[in-house]
């Protein structure tokens, strides 16, 4: 299975020799099934609904794709390729590298909600994904890039994949709580209202009772407020990588200067003999 994903990916696998008029391609049939996610969710998508929004048989798409599970592979680096600048510019400083992969991120996730219904554990590397993390690695270690170790600098994209996507998967299930119940936020919080300011006015609960009124405001940018956090975090870490290098190199002269002093004087005291 993971073979066949990776000779579609990889253009190495065997083009169909019969079946099917040329106009049916994998690119059309991967751009039907991302439609059809798109607009109906990860469940909609299956061989034979895809080859019905492309009005072929379901037969027709296995001489292209052997299976849903190879079409998912080929579905996720599309819309990972899709994200990436066609003509990147030259990196500058790793924080607007790290900044740009949490926000593209988070944009991903936005255009293609059932990217949060896939699980990517295990993914099969394509050349999308492959020249995403090739972009990312010229912004982290290249010349305004952190110095961190290569296991650092992997941590560091894992750690604004996962922020990114826990504030998509919030926004979805809020959307979705909203579409199954047919409750608008505003009509939920304003049915708890009258509950929750007896319980403020009961005393028990003194802090959340003190907060402003535009504690929970929506103008709040929660996701912008947590990235700049990471990022001051991450840069906390290469400032300390930056002060560790210094003293090893302050000390390491030390050392050097130190030797040559006592050998200086070692061959003084022998010629002096």
């Amino acid at each position: 299975m993971t073979k066949s994903s990776l000779d579609l990916l990889w253009g190495t696998g065997d083009r169909p020799s019969r079946g099917p008029k040329p106009g049916l391609t994998v690119d059309r049939i991967v751009t039907a099934a991302v439609a059809l996610a798109d607009a109906e969710g990860l469940d909609a998508v299956s061989m034979r609904r895809v080859a019905g929004e492309l009005g072929v048989g379901t037969m027709s798409l296995y001489r292209y794709v052997p299976g849903k599970a190879e079409l998912l592979d080929l579905m996720l680096d599309r819309v990972q390729g899709e994200a990436l600048p066609a003509d990147p510019p030259p990196p500058t400083h790793w924080r607007d590298t790290v900044t740009a992969l949490a926000r593209t991120t988070l944009g991903l996730y936005r255009a293609h909600p059932w990217l949060l219904r896939v699980n990517q554990a295990r993914s099969v590397l394509g050349p999308s994904a492959l020249r995403g993390l090739e972009l990312c690695l010229a912004g982290l270690k290249g010349p305004h890039g952190m110095g961190l170790s290569d296991p650092e600098t992997i941590s560091v994209i894992i750690t604004v994949q996962g922020y990114a996507a826990g504030t998509a998967r919030m926004e979805l299930q809020a959307s979705e709580a909203a579409r199954e119940t047919g409750i608008s936020d505003d009509a939920f919080w304003d049915a708890q209202r009258p509950y929750l300011e007896r319980a403020m006015l009961s005393g028990d609960y003194p802090l959340m009772a003190a907060l402003a009124d535009d504690t929970f405001s929506r103008e709040t940018d929660h996701f912008a407020f947590g990235l700049e956090r990471l990022l001051d975090g991450f840069e906390a870490l290469v400032d300390s990588g930056k002060q560790k290098g210094i003293g090893e190199e302050m000390r390491a002269g030390g050392e050097k200067r130190a030797g040559g002093e006592k050998g200086a004087g070692g061959k003084k005291g022998v010629s002096g003999a």
